[in-house]
């Protein structure tokens, strides 16, 4: 599989690990230190699918955004997600410790608290609620194997 079909841009190291820094009293999140450089000049944040947000570098919200305008108006689940997708969305500038703030209306959309895990996910970061990641994270880890074994569109090793 090459970069551009995997969604990773070329040259560019994915976003990987798991986090789990604590909101603040004013919602704010301190990015882990791994992620800051490449999400420093902005990023878009928006909802994502099970109850996370998407932290998405601009180039990566643009790739996305481009292919979901190319689906067809006339078609509601098309209309319907892009909605949903880009209602949520907001353009985020971390301040110069690395905080982000995290709008109200995303952090009832994700059920955060204080308790987070923030997770990259190669092209994109993901935060999500701590005790809903280790729920889904639990739930998913028993058929990782097998996913691989029943067979996985493209390639993997």
């Amino acid at each position: 599989m090459d970069d551009a079909s995997s969604g990773v841009l070329s040259g560019v190291v994915p976003f990987l690990g798991t986090y789990t820094p604590r909101l603040d009293d004013k919602g704010r999140l301190i990015l882990p230190a791994k992620f800051r450089a490449r999400l420093a000049a902005g990023l878009v944040m928006t909802r994502g699918q099970e109850r996370c947000l998407y932290l998405l570098p601009p180039a990566e919200f643009h790739r996305i955004h481009d292919a979901l305008s190319r689906n067809p108006l006339l078609n509601r689940s098309s209309r319907d997600y892009l909605r949903v997708f880009l209602s949520g969305a907001s353009d985020e500038l971390p301040d110069k410790q690395g905080r982000l703030s995290i709008p109200p209306v995303l952090r009832r959309y994700a059920g955060l608290d204080r308790e987070v895990a923030v997770i990259g996910t190669g092209n994109r970061v993901e935060i999500w609620d701590l005790p809903s990641w280790e729920a889904y994270l639990a739930e998913k880890e028993a058929g990782y194997a097998e996913a691989v074994e029943e067979g996985f569109p493209g390639e993997v090793p």
